[in-house]
């Protein structure tokens, strides 16, 4: 056989295996036909597509930019435009921000003048995209109506799912949930009929999932992610989507404390993602950081968010919560209100940092501060109404209330706060709602309802194997902000008891006492039991209880 049929037969093989999505086989047979013969522009364009699919980037940029030039020098602008569009997406996703900027102005320079088509349609998408991104609403839903009617236009239904896609988006971040993910639903429906092409499909699928954890709606994200799996089943490669996916996994299992599945799939992103998506890396290392903060691995922790903001990735709140478990009060303070300062538009983003202003003032003493930002929370929660902004402000709202010295009125939304959490499947969030709960049954007078709670919250924590948090109780009541169980409990050690002494003593269990003291520590700044002993008889508290 001639080298003409064996670059045939070649091509014959890796179209059948295309058909199969078996990429793999596709892109050995295409580099075979290639070197016997140099592929035309159809051809090649399947040999960058396997490329990509299999995560080998730099080569899918050179065969992209082989192909650009192609159809150039035959005149076919409309497709070289497309090619220079997706060259700079790619360089962009990558980190590469300049060259991609200059691909993408390529792109649209060389569609001036040309029909509607595939390349305006990437523009407009794109656009739409960064229009979200600074809260432009308008701009975004009329772009979203363009691609519907350009999907009408062309016949090709990537551009109706994408323009339902960004509509869905502008009225979720208008706060019409409802009707925003009821587009998002309907622009899934020609992705599950297969009529749109397959990397953008992905893009529609990991779209999704993170405007799911956006809005912490967690069961429509777990939801997601299980379509999302179940497509990827269908692809013998799939190396960007695959890594996406998991990094999306991974922040819902950072919520489930299932920690050993979020150090593997962190490594498994780094792996497949470092070269091809530094926005996903670099949100991988950020919710590794968050996983290692919750369990007290501090230094861990603190590489995390560093190698996080490396990447781009503001390591905000997480950062000045570790600050404030390392009893750094001020630092954290200072940190987290410089990010709320400097949020940009998005209410998602500014939510998860007020949260965190709320429980870092509380625990510096800002309680005028934080009774704003809880105000602010709830703000938010009340415009996108979904169960986990709902239990972050209920939360918020019942530890002002326990911290001011109104329990009673603080049960109601601190049980509601234990409830959504629990519904969301959120375990590390349940317990430490638990922790608040006892703490204001412990002040209403109420202990066995308090002991309920604690053992609850404690056996919580003790199954996710991590210490339990602080837990703040009312200002001004004891000097150093401690609640009175923690002020018997800090007086019994100063006279030297023992963990199993002050069980005993206080009818309590040995992790309850030992979670006492942890917080005590926090809120001491010591580092040890000596100091707080000391502490205790220079404040006088040796002598209670």
């Amino acid at each position: 056989m001639d080298s003409a049929g064996r670059a045939e037969e070649s091509l014959v093989l890796a179209r059948a295996a295309l058909e199969r999505r078996d990429y793999r086989a596709a892109y050995d047979a295409l580099r075979r036909a290639d070197a016997e013969k140099p592929l035309p522009p159809d051809d090649l364009s399947m040999l960058a597509d396997a490329a990509w699919w299999l995560g080998q980037i730099s080569e899918f940029l050179s065969l992209t930019e082989r192909l650009h030039n192609a159809y150039l020098e035959t005149g076919r602008l409309d497709r070289a435009a497309v090619h220079a569009l997706g060259i700079g997406a790619t360089l962009t996703m990558r980190g590469e921000f300049a060259q991609g900027s200059g691909w993408f102005n390529r792109g649209q320079r060389l569609l001036n003048g040309q029909p509607r088509g595939e390349g305006h349609g990437l523009i407009i998408y794109f656009g739409a995209l960064q229009a979200l991104e600074e809260q432009q609403l308008d701009e975004a839903t009329a772009a979203g109506k363009d691609l519907q009617q350009l999907g009408l236009e062309l016949g090709d239904e990537t551009f109706t799912a994408f323009g339902l896609l960004v509509e869905g988006m502008s009225e979720i971040r208008r706060g019409r949930l409802r009707e925003g993910f009821a587009l998002m639903d309907e622009a899934m429906l020609p992705v599950l009929a297969d009529r749109v092409a397959a990397d953008w499909a992905g893009n529609i699928y990991c779209t999704i999932m993170a405007i799911c954890y956006d809005v912490m709606d967690l069961r429509r994200a777990r939801e997601w992610t299980r379509a999302t799996e179940r497509w990827l089943e269908g692809f013998s490669d799939a190396v960007m989507y695959l890594g996406v996916c998991r990094a999306h996994r991974l922040q819902l299992h950072a919520i489930d404390g299932a920690w050993p599945d979020v150090e593997r799939e962190a490594a498994e992103v780094e792996r497949d993602l470092v070269d091809m998506n530094l926005e996903a890396v670099a949100e991988t290392a950020y919710q590794l950081g968050e996983s290692y903060r919750l369990r007290g691995l501090h230094d861990l922790a603190d590489a995390s968010y560093r190698r996080a903001a490396e990447r781009g990735r503001d390591p905000q709140p997480g950062a000045a919560l570790l600050r404030l478990a390392t009893g750094d009060l001020e630092g954290a303070w200072a940190a987290v209100c410089a990010a709320v300062a400097s949020v940009g538009p998005s209410p998602f983003r500014c939510a998860r940092l007020v949260r965190a202003q709320v429980e870092i003032g509380l625990a510096a003493g800002h309680v005028n501060s934080a009774v704003a930002a809880v105000e602010r929370l709830e703000e938010i929660a009340c415009r996108f109404q979904t169960l986990g902004f709902a239990a972050w402000a209920d939360q918020a709202r019942g530890e002002v209330l326990l911290i001011e010295g109104d329990a009673q009125a603080a049960v109601q939304p601190l049980s509601d706060a234990a409830f959504g959490y629990r519904r969301m499947a959120a375990p590390y969030d349940a317990a430490r709602a638990d922790l608040l709960l006892a703490a204001a049954y412990r002040d209403l007078g109420e202990p066995d309802t308090a002991d309920a709670h604690e053992r609850a919250g404690i056996e919580g924590f003790e199954r996710l194997g991590v210490s339990p948090p602080p837990v703040h109780g009312k200002a001004g009541q004891l000097p150093g902000g401690l609640t009175g169980r923690e002020a018997e409990v800090l007086a019994a050690v100063a006279v030297g008891g023992s963990n199993r002494d002050v069980a005993a003593a206080l009818t309590i269990s040995e992790a309850t006492v030992r979670r006492h003291l942890a917080n005590i520590y926090v809120k001491l700044g010591v580092g040890n039991r000596t100091a707080a002993a000391a502490w205790a008889h220079e404040h006088g508290l040796s002598r209670a209880g």
